[in-house]
């Protein structure tokens, strides 16, 4: 298997993984979980979904790891299978009849357990949770597929390549989607464009 791209940790912990130890898998899970648990709950919306899913990816990837080439850093193949997981657990579910809890998701801060307690000012901080509020409730509006390129591009700065790559999509879909999924935005937040 070819390093490209793994620190000598992962590197060691992909190999071990690969002769079937399951401890040193499970040190490549805690490495990646929370990332891959962020990007399908950005997708899915739905924090219970999104745990299921997250455990899903990673039981696909220990049974893919004779796949794995090794070509690419480990994150991007774990996470390339957590977006498409994603995508189609939502096409999945667009088909069957829908819950009304599903339309109440739990809002998750990816960053809470990192995030030192501040003094900040109660307005700046109000005016954060609005702005931050009506920011998911346009992403929540867009596509699946609009919405997984906008959170590759703006929350996982993925290049365009990348996220073609993670999609199986040309490179021309991503731009356009990208430039869809930000006008919707724009015309959704149009009074915060207009006071910049």
């Amino acid at each position: 298997m070819d390093d490209v791209g793994h620190s000598p940790l992962e590197a060691d912990l992909l190999a071990r993984s690969r002769d079937g130890d399951t401890v040193a898998f499970d040190g490549l899970v805690t490495c990646h979980r929370n990332k891959i648990f962020s990007i399908i709950f950005q997708i899915v919306r739905n924090e219970e979904d999104a745990m299921d899913l997250t455990q899903d990816t990673f039981v696909k990837a220990w049974f893919s790891l004779a796949k794995f080439d090794g070509q690419r850093p480990f994150g991007a193949w774990i996470h390339r299978i957590a977006t498409n997981a994603a995508l189609d657990h939502f096409r999945r579910r667009q088909k069957r009849p829908q819950c009304a809890f599903d339309d109440f998701p739990m809002k998750i801060d990816a960053a809470s357990k990192t995030t030192p307690a501040s003094s900040e000012v109660p307005s700046e901080v109000m005016d954060r949770a609005e702005l931050r509020r009506r920011l998911d409730k346009a992403i929540a509006l867009l596509t699946p597929d609009h919405r997984a390129v906008i959170l590759l591009k703006e929350v996982e700065d993925l290049s365009y390549s990348e996220i073609a790559d993670q999609l199986r999509c040309s490179l021309g879909t991503v731009m356009s989607r990208l430039f869809y999924a930000r006008k919707h935005l724009q015309s959704h937040l149009s009074d915060l464009y207009e006071k910049n």
